[in-house]
């Protein structure tokens, strides 16, 4: 399984958009069309809401992959 360690650059990020800017759909359009299919899970469990806001200290899987979550580094301002 590949990990992945992604750092938040505001509160939270929207779920389709994660999987979007770490490469894992090619479109947000085919993001949200992952997460009603029910292939997403976050923190063990199945998400279905596409625009859930993933939070540090979470982990999303999906097909071999597990993204984990950072808080922002210090001096990192902008809302995703």
């Amino acid at each position: 399984m590949q990990l992945i360690d992604f750092e938040l650059r505001g509160e939270y990020i929207a779920l389709d958009a994660l999987l979007k800017a770490m490469g894992l759909a090619p479109s947000g359009g085919a993001a949200k069309l992952m997460v009603a299919e029910g292939r997403v899970q976050v923190d063990g469990r199945d998400e279905l809401r596409k625009t859930c806001k993933i939070r540090a200290g979470q982990v999303v899987s999906l097909a071999g992959v597990r993204i984990k979550v950072l808080a922002p580094s210090a001096g990192a301002t902008s809302a995703d």
